[in-house]
């Protein structure tokens, strides 16, 4: 399985959905945009593991839109700050999950990518 920046960047344009969706995946893909031969071996796992982290955010985003139902009577600047309330929970337990069970697609990732940019 071969796995390019271009790839990761496209599918992070196909995940954009909401302001803090945007911010992260930005900021991430900005890192990605960054990985080059240059790039230390730590710099490289770093950006891999926050790929993973960000995957598992918008698994977990998913996941909760399909289980919770639309409440169209909810006041709307309440929604909005249960919204990003929630999107910064879902972002710190995406975090979490990698640091404690995650890693797998990590080193995965990590080693395709060592091995494309020739990072020692």
């Amino acid at each position: 399985m071969s796995m390019s920046i271009d790839s990761m960047a496209s599918m992070l344009n196909t995940t954009n959905t909401d302001a803090t969706t945007n911010y992260n995946a930005n900021a991430l893909k900005k890192s990605l945009n960054g990985v080059s031969s240059d790039t230390s071996a730590d710099e490289l796992m770093q950006v891999c593991k926050d790929f993973e982290s960000y995957f598992v955010e918008e698994v977990i985003k998913e996941v909760k839109k399909n289980l919770l139902p639309d409440d169209e009577e909810k006041d709307a600047s309440l929604s909005t700050m249960t919204d990003y309330t929630m999107d910064f929970a879902v972002e710190k337990i995406a975090d979490e999950l990698i640091d404690q069970v995650g890693g797998n697609f990590t080193q995965s990732l990590y080693e395709q990518m060592k091995r494309n940019y020739n990072i020692d």
